[in-house]
C-alpha cells in the first residue's frame, strides 16, 4: 500500500466520523444555503500573467514538519499582500497536520480565493469545503474513477465553486479532460513515492488545449523553475514548501516572480 492509498482509507474515516455528527442532507442544505459562488478560484488564473498559488501548509509526508512555527492568518495575509493570486490551504489533519479551521479562518479574512488542499474522497467534502469558504477543491485523479470525478465536477458547478483536478500522466490528462475539466493541475511530485521532476509539467502541457487552464504543482525552488514552467505554458504555478521555508515569505514571492 503506498502513502497515497493510506491517505484516501484515513480521509474515508474521517468524512464517515464526521457523516455521524452532521448528516450529509444537513450539510448539503447548509452549502446550497449559501449565496453560489461566481467561480473565483478559476477567474484569479485567467489573466495573461503567470498566477500564483501560495500555500499554507505546516507539514507534509515526505518533509515531516515544515513549519514549526506556523501562524497560518499572518501567512496568508503576507501572501496576499506580496501578490499572490491565490491561496491553498491544507485540512488534511494526520500527514500535513492541517485542519478544517485553518480554512475557515483564513477564508475569513482574505480577499483573495482559497483552495481547499485535501484528499476529496466523497462528495461530502465538497459541500464542506463550500460551508468552510473554500473557492475550489482538489480532485485527484489517481484515486477517484471518471464517474466521481464528473459527479464532483458538477456539484462543484451547482456551488459555484472550481475544482483543481491533479493529474499525473498522459492517461490521467485524458481522464480529466474526458471528464471536462475546466482546471487541470499536473503534479510534478509522484504522490506514489514523492520524487520530483518539474519536467512532467513541460511534457503533459502539451496534451492540454488552451482552453483548460493549466496549473503546474509543486517542485518549484526558485525564479528559474517558475520561468521554466511559464515558458511551458502554464497559466498558474502552486508554491507550497518553498514559500513555507522562507523566513521572509514577501521577499521570497517577489524573488519567484523576478524572471516573468
Amino acid at each position: 500500500m503506498t502513502i497515497l492509498d493510506e491517505i484516501s482509507a484515513y480521509t474515508k474515516e474521517r468524512v464517515a466520523v464526521k457523516k455521524a455528527n452532521l448528516p450529509p442532507t444537513e450539510l448539503k442544505k447548509m452549502a446550497n444555503d449559501l449565496p453560489k459562488g461566481n467561480f473565483p478560484f478559476e477567474r484569479s488564473l485567467r489573466k495573461n500573467s503567470l498566477s500564483f498559488i501560495c500555500e499554507c501548509k505546516k507539514a507534509s509526508p515526505s518533509k515531516g514538519i515544515i513549519a514549526d512555527d506556523f501562524p497560518y492568518l499572518k501567512i496568508a495575509s503576507e501572501y496576499e499582500e506580496a501578490g499572490a493570486d491565490a491561496l491553498s490551504v491544507l485540512t488534511e489533519p494526520k500527514w500535513f497536520l492541517g485542519k478544517d479551521a485553518y480554512l475557515k479562518e483564513i477564508s475569513g479574512i482574505t480577499t483573495i480565493p482559497v483552495l481547499r488542499k485535501d484528499f476529496t474522497v466523497d462528495e461530502y467534502m465538497i459541500y464542506e469545503a463550500k460551508c468552510l469558504g473554500a473557492s475550489a477543491v482538489l480532485l485527484i485523479c489517481s484515486i477517484l474513477s471518471p464517474e466521481q470525478i464528473r459527479t464532483y465536477l458538477g456539484i462543484c458547478r451547482e456551488l459555484g465553486i472550481s475544482a483543481l483536478v491533479e493529474t499525473h500522466s498522459e492517461e490521467e490528462i485524458g481522464t480529466a479532460l474526458a471528464c471536462d475539466a475546466g482546471i487541470i493541475g499536473v503534479n510534478n511530485r509522484n504522490l506514489k513515492d514523492f520524487s520530483v521532476d518539474t519536467n512532467i509539467s513541460t511534457r503533459l502541457r502539451r496534451l492540454i488545449p488552451e482552453t483548460v487552464l493549466f496549473v503546474s504543482e509543486s517542485g518549484v525552488k526558485d525564479a528559474e523553475d517558475v520561468k521554466r514552467v511559464k515558458e511551458a505554458g502554464a497559466n498558474a504555478v502552486l508554491i507550497g514548501e518553498t514559500l513555507m521555508r522562507a523566513k521572509n515569505k514577501k521577499e521570497k514571492l517577489k524573488e519567484l516572480k523576478s524572471l516573468i
